[in-house]
């Protein structure tokens, strides 16, 4: 070693490449399993954006009601379904900032349709931080500003309004509020029931493993939709929207719990006859701790991944619900909800915004299932 001037020191030995090279694996196994599944996570780029994109949409619930210029059942009855107003800077060549052109509804004689023609006269600026209709944030506080609001005696219909003058726009953030949720509830019914009879039937055997099976491929064997209608129906009318909400997304979780208990039990059947498994057998652990300590942390890779993969799966059957009336009901704002009122292709075709819903459904169950395949390949670092 030779000490430089700066008090640095530095080796006199050769550079060794095949040295270096074994340096770094030695780091590599050295390092915590989580900085390994970051790195490789982190090389799926559609996996890195879906996270980060679905950690944004979650994290912003909580404050749709600032967001959303409207509250998600204001009607305004002079605009029954305006088309989308779009937000303008430059008017005749001056920068006015962030604009609209107020729009008025004129009757069409020849169609006998309610046509919006925009005022390119009058530009209104929108207003910031402003007081609008009042709301709970993240459902405590009662709050009436909001991030944005229409001008005074304008309107701000961004991806314009449905049958009944409603802003489309505000309505689908509200609405993620519920169609997010639900997949999050439905899956920890789902995960709690298929871990736990699933880790029964595969370290117990036996009777235990015959029954659950059986259980199993009952329920497996039950067409799903017919059954989720036939359970929803039966959802009394009377019921609040936030019961509804809550025993919707408890079915979904009971009825998806079998594929989840499948997997966990083919695991444990391989698992139960390892070393480590024996091992604190014969020095007395009981079976809950051996499942508890040994079995379940060395699956949880693969249940993280399934979590990610089912939500989707749980929004998708939320929404079909609310679609066909037997979800989530009005005066609920869902995107099924939503949906439920653009069943009309007639109407779909003279208003096309009207099923604008069902964009935030496809964009978020793709992005769960690229965040699912990054996770399923970065779980498991030494593959």
């Amino acid at each position: 070693m030779t000490q430089l001037p700066d008090g640095r020191y530095v080796d006199d030995a050769p550079y060794d490449p095949q040295q270096s090279i074994q340096q770094l694996e030695r780091r590599d196994l050295d390092a915590p399993n989580w900085l390994l599944v970051w790195r490789k996570f982190r090389t799926h780029k559609l996996g890195l954006i879906s996270g980060i994109f679905l950690l944004l949409s979650y994290l912003l619930l909580p404050f749709m009601g600032f967001i959303a210029p409207y509250s998600p059942n204001y009607r305004n009855a002079d605009h029954l379904y305006a088309p989308p107003q779009a937000v303008r800077w430059v008017h005749e060549g001056d920068f006015l900032g962030p604009f609209i052109y107020p729009i008025t509804a004129e009757a069409d004689l020849e169609t006998f349709q309610w046509t919006f023609v925009p005022d390119t006269e009058n530009p209104q600026r929108i207003r910031f931080f402003c007081e609008g209709d009042s709301y709970k944030l993240a459902g405590l506080i009662e709050s009436d500003t909001h991030l944005f609001c229409a001008p005074e005696g304008a309107t701000l219909f961004l991806w314009g309004s449905d049958r009944l003058g409603r802003d489309v726009f505000s309505r689908i953030l509200y609405g993620a509020q519920l169609s997010l949720t639900v997949g999050l509830i439905g899956i920890s019914v789902s995960f709690v029931l298929g871990i736990f009879f699933g880790s029964l039937a595969g370290y117990l055997g036996g009777k235990t493993d015959w029954v659950i099976n059986r259980v199993i491929e009952i329920l497996r064997s039950l067409p799903e939709l017919p059954l989720w209608l036939a359970l929803s129906a039966a959802v009394p009318s009377n019921w609040s929207p936030v019961a509804v909400f809550f025993i919707i997304s408890v079915i979904l979780g009971i009825l998806d719990w079998p594929g989840l208990a499948r997997s966990v039990r083919a695991k444990f059947l391989s698992l139960r006859e390892e070393e480590y498994v024996r091992a604190a057998e014969m020095m007395g652990a009981g079976k809950g701790r051996v499942i508890r300590k040994h079995l379940l942390p060395n699956f949880m890779s693969h249940l993280i991944a399934s979590a990610t993969l089912s939500i989707p799966a749980m929004i998708l059957g939320e929404t079909a619900l609310s679609f066909l009336g037997l979800g989530l009901r009005a005066p609920a704002v869902s995107w099924g909800v939503m949906l439920n009122d653009a069943q009309n292709l007639a109407s779909i075709e003279l208003y096309p915004w009207t099923a604008i819903p069902m964009l935030p459904i496809v964009v978020v169950v793709l992005a769960f299932n690229f965040l699912g395949d990054g996770l399923r390949d970065s779980l498991d670092p030494y593959s």
